[in-house]
């Protein structure tokens, strides 16, 4: 009886997120938005991003932890500097995550 309400509850999540992206999807053509919203509109991803991870680098055991003990912070800051220099966005995940899985090792 359980698989049943799992089933139900993952209907029902299935029919509150795809009604609500068809709605607005059909309205997307029939609304003018103004410049200044589309241009914000592209942060907010980055933005979404920034609050899930940065928590995580910061605090990864819930605490501040600022010291070379942490590989989060490790990999952040490695992947930091070579976006900059580099900014190619593959290569910095993937150094960052170098960077991350090293520094597990190494302390």
């Amino acid at each position: 009886m359980a698989d049943f309400y799992f089933v139900l509850i993952i209907i029902g999540m299935f029919a509150v997120t795809f009604g609500i992206r068809f709605c607005l999807f059909a309205k997307a053509n029939k609304v003018v938005m103004p410049v200044w919203v589309e241009g914000a509109l592209g942060f907010v991803p980055i933005s979404v991003l920034s609050a899930i991870i940065v928590p995580m680098i910061f605090m990864p055991n819930g605490n501040l932890t600022l010291s070379l003990q942490n590989p989060w912070l490790i990999g952040a800051g490695v992947a930091f500097i070579v976006g900059l220099i580099k900014q190619n966005q593959l290569l910095t995940i993937l150094v960052g995550v170098i960077a991350f899985y090293l520094s597990k090792l190494i302390v």
